[in-house]
């Protein structure tokens, strides 16, 4: 049987191979999502370098820097607006903020919620983690009621944001949420958010194992990722309120999901300027 040489994979294409290996640790799950983003481009026939990535401040806000599309790394809680900038002057673009829960929800939720208003034609990917990984695991927005985090050493108390319901409630055309685990749904939900126009939503559960799975004892990456094995459940129908994340309870189940998928004309505002002067 002849030698098969393959030079390079066909994924490599949106890459920036030359920066790899990537630096995050061992058992997190932003590299599987973000090669479900990779694979997603590639099967969204939307050619690359109408592909903008933007991200914040984060551990999750490295992977514009790994994708060979035009990326934007901007400030903390920031990148909400500087993506609805690009998807207003170049709505040619297929624009996605990937980034984290502190940054999408602790710094910058406000800007969140006004995009989602607006119905921008932009994709939100957000890796929850539930913590601030990169600055030593103090509590986020998304921390579980009972889990603990460096500022929340004897358990949260705080009950953390449902994220698709509040996706939903501002004006999403699509939400979904998956885990790091489930990667194929996870690359045909981002693929769905490349094929709609307007607001879209995905959440991704990650491990975390340093500033999540340790202080909480739920072990190393592979004990968290089987955590979302044994009490995830797939239910496309779910009623939003009741997604909350709860450590506690463990006959609550995590509920996953393609939870909204509707059509709203998008924010264009010179169509708005003109229909007006009409």
């Amino acid at each position: 049987m002849p030698e098969i040489v393959v030079e390079s994979h066909p994924i490599d294409t949106v890459f920036r191979t030359d920066r790899l290996p990537h630096i995050f640790c061992p058992g997190c799950g932003i590299g599987p999502a973000t090669h479900a983003y990779a694979q997603a481009i590639l099967e969204s026939g939307i050619p690359k370098d109408q592909h903008a990535c933007v991200s914040g401040i984060g551990c999750t806000a490295r992977v514009p820097g790994y994708m060979d599309v035009d990326s934007y790394h901007t400030t903390h809680g920031r990148s909400i607006p500087f993506a609805l900038a690009i998807a207003l002057v170049k709505p040619e673009m297929e624009v996605t903020v990937f980034s984290g829960d502190g940054d999408l929800f602790g710094i910058g939720g406000n800007h969140f919620i006004h995009a989602a208003r607006r119905n921008v034609d932009i994709n939100i990917i957000c890796i929850n983690n539930f913590n601030y990984g990169m600055t030593g695991g103090q509590a986020g927005p998304t921390l579980p009621l009972g889990a603990r985090a460096t500022t929340a050493p004897y358990g949260n108390t705080e009950p953390p944001f449902n994220l698709p319901y509040l996706a939903a409630a501002t004006g999403a055309v699509f939400v979904a949420r998956w885990t790091a685990l489930h990667v194929r749904q996870l690359k045909e939900a981002m693929l769905r958010a490349m094929q709609k126009k307007g607001f879209t939503f995905i959440e991704v559960l990650s491990p975390c194992p340093v500033g999540f799975g340790s202080p909480n004892d739920i072990g190393d990456a592979i004990e968290e990722v089987w955590l979302y094995r044994e009490r995830c459940v797939v239910n496309h129908d779910a009623y939003l309120p009741d997604l909350e994340i709860d450590l506690r309870r463990k006959d609550v189940p995590f509920v996953m999901g393609n939870f909204l998928d509707i059509e709203k004309e998008p924010f264009d505002p010179l169509a708005m300027m003109k229909n007006k002067g009409e």
